[in-house]
Protein backbone atom coordinates (compact mmCIF):
# COMPACT_ATOMS: atom_id res chain seq x y z
CA UNK A 1 0.00 0.00 0.00
CA UNK A 2 1.38 3.44 -0.90
CA UNK A 3 2.19 5.85 1.91
CA UNK A 4 0.68 9.30 1.53
CA UNK A 5 3.63 11.72 1.08
CA UNK A 6 2.47 13.91 3.94
CA UNK A 7 2.36 11.06 6.42
CA UNK A 8 5.40 10.17 8.50
CA UNK A 9 6.54 6.68 7.54
CA UNK A 10 9.81 6.66 9.48
CA UNK A 11 8.50 4.48 12.28
CA UNK A 12 9.45 7.01 14.96
CA UNK A 13 7.46 6.62 18.15
CA UNK A 14 6.96 10.36 18.58
CA UNK A 15 4.22 10.36 15.95
CA UNK A 16 1.99 8.69 18.54
CA UNK A 17 2.54 11.32 21.22
CA UNK A 18 2.11 14.64 19.46
CA UNK A 19 5.85 14.76 18.81
CA UNK A 20 6.89 14.50 22.47
CA UNK A 21 9.49 11.93 23.43
CA UNK A 22 11.67 11.14 26.43
CA UNK A 23 15.18 10.12 25.39
CA UNK A 24 17.39 8.07 27.76
CA UNK A 25 20.82 9.63 28.32
CA UNK A 26 23.76 7.65 29.66
CA UNK A 27 25.90 9.64 32.11
CA UNK A 28 28.70 8.80 34.57
CA UNK A 29 26.00 8.81 37.28
CA UNK A 30 23.51 6.54 35.52
CA UNK A 31 20.78 6.77 32.91
CA UNK A 32 18.35 9.69 32.93
CA UNK A 33 15.66 10.93 30.54
CA UNK A 34 15.47 14.21 28.64
CA UNK A 35 12.32 15.66 27.08
CA UNK A 36 12.10 16.48 23.36
CA UNK A 37 9.27 17.50 21.07
CA UNK A 38 9.39 17.23 17.30
CA UNK A 39 7.54 19.79 15.18
CA UNK A 40 7.11 19.42 11.42
CA UNK A 41 8.52 16.91 8.97
CA UNK A 42 11.35 17.73 6.58
CA UNK A 43 13.89 15.05 5.64
CA UNK A 44 16.52 17.58 4.53
CA UNK A 45 16.37 20.17 7.33
CA UNK A 46 16.03 19.31 11.02
CA UNK A 47 16.90 21.96 13.61
CA UNK A 48 17.70 20.99 17.20
CA UNK A 49 17.22 24.05 19.43
CA UNK A 50 19.55 24.34 22.44
CA UNK A 51 18.11 26.62 25.11
CA UNK A 52 19.97 28.98 27.37
CA UNK A 53 20.57 29.10 31.07
CA UNK A 54 22.16 26.72 31.76
CA UNK A 55 19.32 25.08 33.61
CA UNK A 56 16.55 27.07 31.92
CA UNK A 57 13.89 25.39 29.80
CA UNK A 58 13.06 25.61 26.12
CA UNK A 59 9.70 27.23 26.94
CA UNK A 60 11.08 30.73 26.39
CA UNK A 61 11.87 29.77 22.78
CA UNK A 62 8.30 28.88 21.83
CA UNK A 63 8.49 31.87 19.46
CA UNK A 64 9.94 29.51 16.84
CA UNK A 65 6.52 27.88 16.66
CA UNK A 66 5.25 31.02 14.94
CA UNK A 67 7.84 30.97 12.15
CA UNK A 68 9.40 27.56 11.51
CA UNK A 69 6.25 25.60 10.52
CA UNK A 70 5.33 28.01 7.74
CA UNK A 71 8.89 27.85 6.44
CA UNK A 72 8.75 24.06 6.16
CA UNK A 73 11.39 23.47 8.83
CA UNK A 74 11.39 20.37 11.02
CA UNK A 75 12.63 21.34 14.47
CA UNK A 76 12.95 19.99 17.99
CA UNK A 77 12.31 21.63 21.32
CA UNK A 78 14.47 20.03 23.99
CA UNK A 79 14.90 20.48 27.74
CA UNK A 80 18.47 19.64 28.68
CA UNK A 81 19.11 17.32 31.61
CA UNK A 82 18.22 19.11 34.83
CA UNK A 83 15.66 21.36 33.13
CA UNK A 84 11.93 21.46 33.71
CA UNK A 85 10.46 18.54 31.76
CA UNK A 86 13.59 16.40 31.84
CA UNK A 87 14.95 14.45 34.80
CA UNK A 88 16.57 16.61 37.46
CA UNK A 89 19.14 14.44 39.24
CA UNK A 90 20.86 15.83 42.31
CA UNK A 91 24.29 15.14 40.84
CA UNK A 92 26.49 18.30 40.78
CA UNK A 93 29.25 16.47 38.90
CA UNK A 94 26.98 16.24 35.83
CA UNK A 95 26.88 19.99 35.29
CA UNK A 96 29.97 20.27 33.11
CA UNK A 97 30.28 21.49 29.51
CA UNK A 98 31.77 18.24 28.21
CA UNK A 99 28.97 16.18 29.74
CA UNK A 100 26.31 18.41 28.16
CA UNK A 101 28.04 18.04 24.77
CA UNK A 102 27.84 14.26 25.03
CA UNK A 103 24.17 14.62 25.93
CA UNK A 104 23.54 16.57 22.72
CA UNK A 105 25.28 13.84 20.74
CA UNK A 106 23.11 11.15 22.33
CA UNK A 107 19.99 13.18 21.54
CA UNK A 108 21.15 13.53 17.94
CA UNK A 109 21.63 9.79 17.58
CA UNK A 110 18.25 9.02 19.16
CA UNK A 111 16.49 11.45 16.82
CA UNK A 112 18.24 10.06 13.75
CA UNK A 113 19.83 13.35 12.72
CA UNK A 114 22.96 13.42 10.52
CA UNK A 115 25.07 15.61 8.24
CA UNK A 116 22.46 15.40 5.49
CA UNK A 117 19.90 17.32 7.56
CA UNK A 118 21.13 18.29 11.06
CA UNK A 119 21.35 21.96 12.08
CA UNK A 120 22.01 22.94 15.67
CA UNK A 121 20.65 26.29 16.89
CA UNK A 122 22.04 27.38 20.23
CA UNK A 123 20.77 30.49 22.03
CA UNK A 124 22.84 32.06 24.84
CA UNK A 125 24.25 29.14 26.89
CA UNK A 126 22.96 26.97 24.07
CA UNK A 127 25.46 28.83 21.87
CA UNK A 128 28.28 27.57 24.10
CA UNK A 129 27.00 24.05 23.54
CA UNK A 130 26.62 24.60 19.79
CA UNK A 131 30.24 25.77 19.52
CA UNK A 132 31.58 22.95 21.67
CA UNK A 133 29.49 20.39 19.82
CA UNK A 134 30.73 21.62 16.45
CA UNK A 135 34.35 21.49 17.58
CA UNK A 136 33.98 17.82 18.53
CA UNK A 137 31.26 16.49 16.21
CA UNK A 138 31.34 18.75 13.17
CA UNK A 139 31.11 15.72 10.88
CA UNK A 140 27.48 15.28 11.98
CA UNK A 141 26.37 18.80 11.10
CA UNK A 142 24.86 20.48 8.05
CA UNK A 143 24.89 23.93 9.64
CA UNK A 144 25.02 25.93 12.87
CA UNK A 145 23.23 28.95 14.29
CA UNK A 146 24.91 30.69 17.25
CA UNK A 147 22.34 33.09 18.64
CA UNK A 148 23.35 35.75 21.19
CA UNK A 149 26.49 34.08 22.55
CA UNK A 150 30.08 35.22 22.50
CA UNK A 151 32.81 32.62 22.14
CA UNK A 152 34.87 34.18 24.95
CA UNK A 153 33.52 34.67 28.47
CA UNK A 154 36.35 36.98 29.63
CA UNK A 155 35.48 39.29 26.71
CA UNK A 156 31.79 39.06 27.68
CA UNK A 157 32.65 40.12 31.22
CA UNK A 158 34.80 43.00 29.96
CA UNK A 159 31.92 44.23 27.79
CA UNK A 160 29.55 44.11 30.75
CA UNK A 161 32.03 45.93 32.98
CA UNK A 162 33.26 48.59 30.56
CA UNK A 163 30.25 49.25 28.33
CA UNK A 164 27.01 48.15 29.99
CA UNK A 165 27.58 48.85 33.68
CA UNK A 166 28.71 52.48 33.35
CA UNK A 167 25.34 53.30 31.77
CA UNK A 168 23.38 51.85 34.70
CA UNK A 169 22.09 53.58 37.81
CA UNK A 170 25.27 53.35 39.88
CA UNK A 171 23.52 53.33 43.24
CA UNK A 172 21.33 50.40 42.22
CA UNK A 173 24.29 48.62 40.63
CA UNK A 174 26.24 48.99 43.87
CA UNK A 175 23.31 47.44 45.73
CA UNK A 176 23.32 44.49 43.27
CA UNK A 177 27.03 44.00 43.98
CA UNK A 178 26.42 44.17 47.74
CA UNK A 179 23.72 41.51 47.52
CA UNK A 180 26.00 39.29 45.44
CA UNK A 181 28.84 39.70 47.95
CA UNK A 182 26.45 38.76 50.75
CA UNK A 183 25.16 35.73 48.83
CA UNK A 184 21.65 37.16 48.92
CA UNK A 185 20.86 36.57 45.25
CA UNK A 186 17.62 34.65 45.78
CA UNK A 187 15.88 37.70 47.18
CA UNK A 188 13.05 39.53 45.47
CA UNK A 189 15.04 42.76 45.80
CA UNK A 190 17.92 41.30 43.78
CA UNK A 191 15.65 40.18 40.94
CA UNK A 192 13.81 43.50 40.87
CA UNK A 193 17.05 45.47 40.71
CA UNK A 194 18.35 43.38 37.83
CA UNK A 195 15.12 43.87 35.94
CA UNK A 196 15.20 47.59 36.62
CA UNK A 197 18.79 48.32 35.54
CA UNK A 198 19.66 45.51 33.14
CA UNK A 199 17.15 42.92 31.97
CA UNK A 200 14.56 45.24 30.41
CA UNK A 201 17.31 47.00 28.43
CA UNK A 202 19.67 44.20 27.43
CA UNK A 203 17.81 40.87 27.82
CA UNK A 204 14.39 41.78 26.41
CA UNK A 205 13.73 45.44 25.57
CA UNK A 206 10.22 45.68 26.91
CA UNK A 207 8.78 46.68 30.30
CA UNK A 208 8.52 43.50 32.39
CA UNK A 209 4.72 43.60 32.28
CA UNK A 210 4.96 43.22 28.48
CA UNK A 211 7.24 40.20 28.48
CA UNK A 212 5.65 37.15 26.77
CA UNK A 213 4.21 34.49 29.01
CA UNK A 214 6.54 31.82 27.63
CA UNK A 215 9.60 33.92 28.55
CA UNK A 216 8.32 34.47 32.07
CA UNK A 217 7.58 30.74 32.41
CA UNK A 218 11.05 29.88 31.23
CA UNK A 219 12.70 32.28 33.66
CA UNK A 220 10.56 31.10 36.56
CA UNK A 221 11.63 27.48 36.09
CA UNK A 222 15.41 27.93 36.00
CA UNK A 223 17.24 25.19 37.89
CA UNK A 224 19.60 27.32 39.97
CA UNK A 225 21.55 24.25 41.05
CA UNK A 226 22.86 24.26 37.47
CA UNK A 227 22.65 27.94 36.56
CA UNK A 228 24.56 29.42 39.49
CA UNK A 229 27.56 27.02 39.51
CA UNK A 230 28.14 27.52 35.77
CA UNK A 231 26.94 31.06 35.02
CA UNK A 232 26.82 32.76 38.38
CA UNK A 233 23.79 34.41 39.99
CA UNK A 234 22.63 36.55 37.04
CA UNK A 235 23.03 37.58 33.40
CA UNK A 236 25.16 40.54 34.47
CA UNK A 237 28.37 38.81 33.41
CA UNK A 238 29.54 35.30 34.29
CA UNK A 239 31.28 34.20 37.47
CA UNK A 240 30.87 30.42 37.64
CA UNK A 241 32.66 27.52 35.94
CA UNK A 242 32.32 29.34 32.61
CA UNK A 243 34.50 32.20 33.86
CA UNK A 244 37.58 31.35 31.76
CA UNK A 245 35.82 29.62 28.85
CA UNK A 246 37.12 30.76 25.46
CA UNK A 247 36.90 29.13 22.03
CA UNK A 248 37.53 32.08 19.72
CA UNK A 249 40.91 30.74 18.62
CA UNK A 250 39.24 27.50 17.52
CA UNK A 251 36.46 29.06 15.43
CA UNK A 252 38.41 28.88 12.11
CA UNK A 253 38.21 25.08 12.33
CA UNK A 254 34.40 25.20 12.05
CA UNK A 255 33.87 24.85 8.30
CA UNK A 256 30.12 24.15 8.00
CA UNK A 257 27.80 27.11 7.21
CA UNK A 258 27.36 29.11 10.42
CA UNK A 259 25.14 32.08 11.22
CA UNK A 260 26.02 34.23 14.26
CA UNK A 261 23.13 36.37 15.50
CA UNK A 262 23.29 39.27 17.93
CA UNK A 263 21.45 42.43 18.87
CA UNK A 264 22.70 46.00 18.98
CA UNK A 265 21.51 46.18 22.61
CA UNK A 266 22.48 42.61 23.50
CA UNK A 267 24.22 41.72 26.75
CA UNK A 268 26.76 40.21 24.35
CA UNK A 269 29.04 42.60 22.45
CA UNK A 270 27.52 42.83 18.93
CA UNK A 271 30.88 43.77 17.37
CA UNK A 272 32.48 40.68 18.90
CA UNK A 273 29.71 38.50 17.48
CA UNK A 274 30.36 39.94 14.02
CA UNK A 275 34.07 39.22 14.47
CA UNK A 276 33.29 35.61 15.37
CA UNK A 277 31.47 35.12 12.07
CA UNK A 278 34.42 36.54 10.15
CA UNK A 279 36.73 33.89 11.63
CA UNK A 280 34.77 30.96 10.24
CA UNK A 281 35.24 30.01 6.56
CA UNK A 282 31.48 29.88 5.99
CA UNK A 283 30.44 32.27 8.72
CA UNK A 284 27.74 34.93 8.37
CA UNK A 285 26.61 37.54 10.89
CA UNK A 286 23.22 39.06 11.60
CA UNK A 287 22.99 42.02 13.96
CA UNK A 288 19.44 43.03 14.85
CA UNK A 289 19.45 46.86 15.09
CA UNK A 290 16.68 47.02 17.71
CA UNK A 291 17.38 43.69 19.37
CA UNK A 292 18.78 42.61 22.71
CA UNK A 293 19.63 39.15 24.09
CA UNK A 294 16.18 37.91 23.11
CA UNK A 295 16.17 39.59 19.71
CA UNK A 296 13.75 36.95 18.43
CA UNK A 297 11.17 38.93 20.41
CA UNK A 298 12.21 42.58 20.52
CA UNK A 299 13.49 42.74 16.92
CA UNK A 300 11.47 39.83 15.64
CA UNK A 301 11.03 40.77 12.00
CA UNK A 302 14.72 41.45 11.47
CA UNK A 303 15.74 38.29 13.35
CA UNK A 304 13.58 35.92 11.33
CA UNK A 305 14.12 37.73 8.03
CA UNK A 306 17.78 36.88 8.51
CA UNK A 307 17.48 33.42 10.04
CA UNK A 308 14.92 31.85 7.71
CA UNK A 309 16.78 32.55 4.45
CA UNK A 310 19.96 31.09 5.99
CA UNK A 311 18.09 27.89 6.87
CA UNK A 312 16.37 27.83 3.47
CA UNK A 313 19.78 27.72 1.78
CA UNK A 314 20.62 24.60 3.79
CA UNK A 315 17.59 22.60 2.63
Amino acid sequence: MAIHPYLDNTGRTDVWSGGSRMIPITTPKGIFNVWTKRMGNNPTLKVLILHGGPGMTCEYLEVFDSFFPGAGIEYYHYDQLGSARSDQPNEPSLWEIDRFVEEVEQVRVALGLDASNFVVLGQSWGGVLAIEYALKYQQNLKGIVISNMMSDIPAYNEYAKNVLMPEMDQEKLARVKDLEAAGDTDSEEYEELLMDIHYQYHILRRPPEEWPDCVLRGMSRVNKDIYVPLQGPSELGASGKLLEWSRTADLPTITVPTLVIGGEYDSMDPRYLEHMASLMPKGESLTCPEGSHLAMYDDQEYYFNGLLPFLERLK
